[in-house]
């Protein structure tokens, strides 16, 4: 893909410049400058070469690191207020009684110190917005973090000049001591980016940043930013992206469905630990001399390759003295990809599939899961309690490899069959056959009996499809319709962001199965993705929903169910 001016590591537009495939080798020659000026024939001023790495600093942990100070949210101090529905950028104005509308006034007064107080709301061109947002040093810029801002939303971006990388799109320009927390933030333009950090050290955490054509987050120059906590879902270009000589820490995230899930090149040198890094084109893309420290990540599912290294790359994946502690596996292509010229990768202490290892990499293997039932749903992993209870009631199983597979789809025989196990349900009404479930068929009678529950039914030809994926709202239906579960409340159904895409036939089950609390969303819990494929592991958390509501299992504390009423 080919954007205006700077473009950094699209998966789709380096694939045509490389040339390749999720089937051949990666011919990966060029980093994210070289990627740059091929893209757009820019020739970047003189300034923009990666600076000399600054001294490091050791922690604890032994983790290389800047020592510069790090942003944290005050405690206390100025509090600004602004709500775009009922705000005025009046004088005297900012108070909780009396908000501003915009941001994009709030900042123009704000002090050091001050902490800027979202409402719930969209933010845009359309509510008064100028962009992009200049954050002073030392301003707050929060919403609503324990949602991680899914009802505060920006939208929207405007042209800045970087200083290393020309002009460019960006939402929100982040200066020294700032801090961005509780947003959901999306910069639709040609070559949008939502937050950029530039040689600086702002705090961005507990946000969602999602729909951006470019990155979520962009680092360049000596910026050292603490990122965590935070959600990257379905940026076209990247969930992170760090290059010349930008350091800081990236640590808790999710990265799920963008092009690279965290882009590192130029001389950077960030810290990447304990973030979920799954579903992307790759995991993460290495390049030029680049150097990160990657600790304790899941990197799984990803559509070509977990992590890839080239030109001169040298990540650090474990060593003798800290082992990685990674697990890095099932991505469809390799687990590690050493594209570089000569380095060899050190990995020593992770969990990797070593057939799918390609290139020169130390290895040596350790079991990073922690105390779980399978070697892919580590600690950490948000349906992890919701699969290991099924599983102890042997109402689900994993792989005779030790895995589970937990963002594999599930087929309609293979639901109706979970759902046997589950409720064995008595029959309301006759059996039928199917013409496509003959009866030595491996699901036959769980299909049978999931038909007579009235948790299934066929389709209007007479046929199951027991081969075909079961979408979410499919599975949703089945389990309201085979437990009878109705509500009168039909405006439930706006509690999410895509309530126009559930279709006509499933809204009563869907709200009812909402009122009772058998919905779970991750990431995004107003996000329902009716049509979408159900995963294993979603499958997992909505039966055992369905069994909590039927009184048969304890509940299980989690932030991405959905709790509307």
């Amino acid at each position: 893909m080919k954007y205006r001016g700077f473009e950094i590591l699209s998966a789709k537009y380096l694939s045509s410049v490389f040339g390749s495939s999720p089937t051949s080798h990666l011919p990966l020659r060029a980093g994210l400058t070289t990627a740059l000026v091929i893209a757009t024939g820019l020739i970047l001023p003189g300034g923009v070469n990666a600076d000399p790495s600054p001294q490091k600093a050791m922690s604890t942990t032994g983790y290389a690191y800047a020592p510069n100070l790090i942003a944290q949210v005050p405690a206390t101090g100025t509090v600004i207020y602004v709500n775009p529905a009922t705000g005025a950028d009046t004088a005297g104005g900012g108070t909780q009684a009396a908000p501003f509308k915009t941001i994009t006034f709030a900042l123009s007064q704000a002090q050091a110190g001050t902490v800027i107080q979202l409402a719930a709301g969209n933010y845009n061109q359309q509510s008064g917005e100028t962009f992009p947002l200049l954050m002073k040093s030392g301003i707050t810029l929060r919403g609503d973090e324990a949602s991680k801002g899914q009802t505060v939303i920006i939208t929207g971006g405007g042209f800045y000049t970087s200083r290393t990388f020309a002009r460019q799109d960006i939402t929100i320009l982040a200066e020294n001591n700032t801090a961005i927390a509780g947003l959901t933030i999306t910069n639709p333009n040609t070559r949008g980016t939502a937050v950029w950090v530039e040689s600086t050290n702002p705090l961005i955490t507990n946000n969602t940043f999602t729909k951006s054509v470019r990155d979520g987050v962009f680092v360049t120059g000596t910026g050292n930013p603490k990122i965590e906590n935070n959600i990257f879902v379905q940026n076209t270009g990247n969930g992170i992206s760090v290059t010349r000589s930008a350091q800081g820490e990236i640590r808790n995230n999710l990265f799920q469905d963008t092009g690279f899930g965290i882009a590192i090149g130029g001389a950077s040198t960030p810290l990447v630990v304990e973030n979920q890094i799954i579903q992307n084109q790759d995991g993460l893309f290495i390049s030029e001399t680049a150097k990160p420290v990657l600790r304790k990540n899941i990197i799984q599912s990803n559509k070509r390759d977990g992590v890839v290294a080239t030109i001169s790359a040298l990540p650090d994946l474990g060593t003798t003295e800290n082992p990685g502690g990674n697990l890095i596996r099932n991505n469809t292509r390799y687990d590690v990809h050493n594209a570089t010229t000569s380095n060899k990768i050190s990995a020593i202490g992770n969990d990797i599939d070593q057939k799918r290892i390609f290139g020169s990499v130390e290895f040596v293997a350790a079991n990073v899961g922690g105390a779980t039932a399978f070697n892919d749903v580590p600690t950490g992993y948000w349906a992890k309690a919701y699969i290991e209870a099924l599983s102890s009631q042997k109402i689900i199983a994993g792989f005779p490899d030790g895995t589970f597979k937990p963002n594999d789809p599930v087929t309609r025989a293979q639901f109706a069959t979970i759902i046997n196990k589950a409720f064995a349900p008595p029959a309301k009404r006759p059996a039928i056959q199917f013409k496509d479930v003959k009866s030595d068929f491996w699901a036959f009678a769980a299909i049978q009996s999931a038909y007579q529950s009235q948790f299934v039914s066929g389709y209007p030809d007479g046929t199951f499809k027991p081969q075909q994926q079961i979408p979410r709202v499919q599975a949703l239906v089945a389990l309201a319709s085979g437990l009878n579960l109705t509500t009168d409340n039909q405006n439930i159904l706006s509690f999410y962001t895509d309530a126009a895409q559930i279709p006509k036939y499933a809204l009563n089950q869907i709200a009812a199965a909402t009122a009772k609390q058998l919905v779970v969303n991750y990431p995004t819990v107003k996000q329902l993705n009716p049509n979408r494929d159900a995963t294993r592991a979603e499958v997992a958390a909505f039966v055992y929903q369905a069994l909590v509501n039927a009184g048969r299992a304890p509940a299980i504390p989690s932030a991405y169910l959905v709790t509307a009423q």
